[in-house]
């Protein structure tokens, strides 16, 4: 049996097989070939070729930002191949996008038998694959969008997700900025202690309402906490992506953290604030308005010396315990962000 890499023509198994069956190390997409001979003959070839064939995706185990930042890659990928195409997905992600996505069959994880399909792929973030057999390139590296794209056998291209379109009703009729402050884990926060409220008080007095969108009002590990700023106006709780997707789309301008909810703003076409020293820039999708400190330690989760733990809420791979934890943020002032806004508010008036 001979299995090959059509588009390299390597030669990648050649091997005799005596029953049983085989399965390549390579998750990722790969334009597979395979030859059969039976005593020197050919009796079996097949190439990869999923046109009108079922084709299995599961990213069940990504959040919020990460289904958002890899559907672009998931319909680039159904179109290239003119596949019949099954998503693993989490039901709120189905929820906001199956509507806009007809020709993909979306399921939760629970409801899908994973038999029958001619192809499936896994997208997810690997932390630990450091023989490169579920992505091509480690997604450190290359950044959410780009990551999903290489494991499709795709050239990495940011593309924004398709959602259902939103009422032209605005929730309020005076010019408001969304704002989300809770994330997984402290790295992830604004760490200055007079940040939010800084700014949110900048903004009020710049007439503009601010809005809380975040799931919870209060969140965090241990004695740390985190609460929505004072003067705000409470639109937090477990609601519908559709109604957050409803106040981005209106605002003159999301802020917020390299969160689930800057990916949804994205998506809306938002102005996006993010402020976030824990990713490179290139982690996420492209905004002007990226907010970082460069002169004090940054990019930790992209450092492909460093193994993410998902389990330590304060995780802090370089300074952890000493004076500098977290001052990847704790040194984002909120002159630095309210310079980026004075940017937006200067395009919004002309």
């Amino acid at each position: 049996m001979v299995m090959h890499d059509r588009e390299t023509r390597n030669v990648l198994f050649n091997h005799t097989c005596q029953g049983g069956y085989l399965r390549s190390s390579r998750r990722s997409f790969v334009s597979f070939g395979l030859e059969v001979f039976k005593n020197g003959s050919l009796v079996f070839a097949h190439d990869y070729n999923a046109a009108s064939r079922d084709v299995l995706i599961d990213m069940s185990l990504g959040a919020l930002g990460d289904h958002l930042a890899w559907m672009g890659q998931v319909e680039r990928f159904r179109k290239k191949h003119g596949c019949r195409l099954t998503c693993i997905m989490r039901g709120p992600l189905i929820d906001l996008l199956a509507p806009a996505h007809p020709e993909i069959r979306m399921v939760p994880k629970e409801q899908c038998e994973k038999a029958g399909f001619y192809a499936a792929y896994k997208v997810a973030v690997f932390y630990n694959d450091d023989a490169g057999d579920f992505q091509p390139c480690d997604y450190r590296q290359v950044g959410l969008c780009a990551t999903a794209a290489w494991i499709l056998g795709l050239p990495p291209q940011e593309i924004r997700p398709v959602i259902p379109p939103v009422s032209d009703v605005r929730p309020i009729e005076k010019p408001y900025v969304c704002i989300a402050v809770q994330a997984s884990g402290q790295a992830k926060y604004w760490n200055n202690p007079r940040g939010w409220r800084e700014v949110v008080t900048f903004l009020k007095q710049a007439g503009y309402e601010v809005i809380c969108i975040d799931r919870l009002p209060e969140n965090g590990s241990g004695l740390t906490w985190t609460a929505m700023p004072n003067g705000v106006q409470d639109e937090t709780g477990d609601r519908p992506l559709a109604e957050r997707a409803w106040w981005l789309h209106h605002a003159d301008f999301f802020i917020g953290l390299s969160s689930g909810l800057a990916w949804l703003a994205w998506t809306v076409r938002c102005r996006v604030v993010m402020i976030s020293g824990f990713t490179e820039i290139f982690n996420e999708f492209q905004t002007p308005w990226r907010v970082i400190n460069k002169n004090v330690c940054n990019g930790c989760a992209n450092d492909v010396r460093l193994k993410f733990d998902s389990s330590d809420f304060f995780w802090c791979p370089r300074h952890k315990g000493t004076t500098r934890q977290f001052e990847c943020t704790r040194m984002i002032t909120a002159h630095q962000v309210i310079g980026h806004i004075d940017t937006i508010r200067d395009n919004i008036n002309v």
